[in-house]
Formats: C-alpha cells, structure tokens, sequence
C-alpha cells in the first residue's frame, strides 16, 4: 500500500514568532491522518510510514515549533502550545475530521489537539507514550527539579538515558547510537524547555476533559502491569512488538497497518 500521491512542504505562520512547516500528501477528500513527532525529533520520521499508507489518505507530518524546520521565539513550551501549532496545520488545510497520530511527546500534543479540536479529531493514537509512570501522572516539584538539574548539569547523559529506557534488550546500538545523535542535537532553550512542558503536563486531568477515543501502540517489553491498571479503563493499551520505543522508524509497515486499523474503525 504505497502511497504514490506527491509530497508538498507547507508552511503557516501562527504568529510573528512562530513558523511551522509541515508536509501533506493524499487526496484532499481522502481520510486524514496527522503525525506528530517526539522530542528531538522531526516530521521526516513518518516519511516511510506514510509510504506503506493506503494512497487515498491525506496524510499531514507536523513539525512542531524549533523541531525539524519550524521555528520560532517564543517561551511557551507547554504540551497544550505545541497542540496549538498542530491545531493551525489542521486549520490552514481546512481539515473538518482527522486521527491525531503522535510518538512519545508527540502523544501528549496529540492529547491536546483533541482537546482543542473536539469537533474535528475523530481519534487519537499515541505511538509508544502515555504510559510511563516515570512521567505520567505528573510528578511533585520535588521531582521535576531533580530530573531538570540531572539534564541541565549534563545533558547528553540525560538524553542517553532516555534513549537506553526506550530500548528493550537486544536493540541494535548502532540504532540507539543514532536516536541519541539526534535527539542531543535539539535546538536550546526549546529542548529543555519542552522536555519541563512534558513533566508539568498534567496528564490525568486532561483525560478527564478529552471525549474521544485514545488508542496507545506500547513496546511490550517497556509496558508494565501498573501502567495498565492506572490508564487502561480510559485508554485503549495495545501491546506491540515491533522495535524499540523509535519502533515508527524501524518497522514503518507494521506502523502503517495500525494506524490504518485504527482509521478503518
């Protein structure tokens, strides 16, 4: 199921200080879909999934603000102010129905986009987030100060961490080795910033705000029984097998097919 429909960059401009530049492709009177990626990362993160998408889709690939392309001065970085750039992709291309597909961070904006598009997110799929306890629910001051230190005395160790509890035994280096070359590479000071967004996001009062239905794609292997007893009476949990917590990038079909399921339903 490749999708053969030619790909456009596109930009909008939210504000004199806010660029996003995203990518659509499809059919405008196709099923819309909008990827949204994690932290450190980019839109072209979803280019191989979109390519094993059925080729009717209109297929939208967000980069959120000093992420990829996008750029921007602001000093928002709240979870609810990157849904707001989702929000203005959606609205500059006149979208009146979409599932909201985000991995990681990615999923906590797509919680939100829903929120702030009630009448026109019909789904939302969270690609290996919203189920670690680590940062869900929110954690107490105390907390979030030591997580805030531990990154800003030495990030790259940080982001190392972040990549290695995202890796099941036997995820091939050179593939950790990359993810973190990425994600250490973040634009500053939106990339600390964001990831202080992501530990304030008060997750448990969100869900009790957003009506529609929630789908999470977990790597098993990370999932664990107590994130299932929190979360799984508001959220669909599906256990999946299919690479690391990056699994988007390194199994793109098997990514497609979900997210198809998911719009088929």
């Amino acid at each position: 199921m490749s999708n053969a429909s030619g790909t456009t960059t596109r930009v909008v401009q939210r504000s004199s200080d806010t660029t996003i530049r995203y990518t659509i492709s499809g059919p405008a009177d196709g099923p819309a879909v909008v990827f949204v990626h994690g932290w450190g990362c980019d839109r072209d993160d979803f280019g191989e999934v979109t390519a094993f998408l059925p080729e009717h889709y209109r297929v939208l690939a967000v980069d959120l603000a000093e992420h990829g392309e996008s750029r921007s001065a602001r000093d928002v970085w709240t979870m609810e102010e990157f849904a707001r750039d989702v929000a203005a992709v959606v609205e500059a291309e006149r979208v009146d129905s979409c599932v909201v597909v985000g991995h990681s961070l990615g999923g906590a904006v797509a919680v939100e986009a829903g929120r702030l598009l009630p009448d026109v997110v019909s789904h939302v799929v969270a690609l290996d987030a919203l189920h670690y306890l680590s940062l869900f629910p929110v954690q107490d001051e105390s907390q979030i100060q030591a997580m805030l230190r531990s990154f800003g005395e030495d990030f790259p160790a940080g982001v190392r961490g972040m990549v290695e509890a995202g890796s099941p035994a036997g995820t091939d280096p050179a593939l950790k080795d990359a993810y973190f070359e990425k994600m250490v590479s973040v634009r500053q000071p939106a990339g600390l910033a964001s990831l202080e967004g992501l530990v304030r996001w008060h997750m448990d009062d969100v869900l009790r705000e957003v009506k529609q239905p929630i789908t999470v794609f977990a790597v098993r292997e990370i999932l664990t029984q107590e994130a299932i007893d929190r979360y799984g009476d508001r959220v669909r949990i599906v256990p999946v097998d299919l690479g690391s917590h990056h699994f988007h990038r390194e199994s793109p079909e098997g990514t497609a097919e979900l997210v198809a399921r998911v719009v088929a339903e």
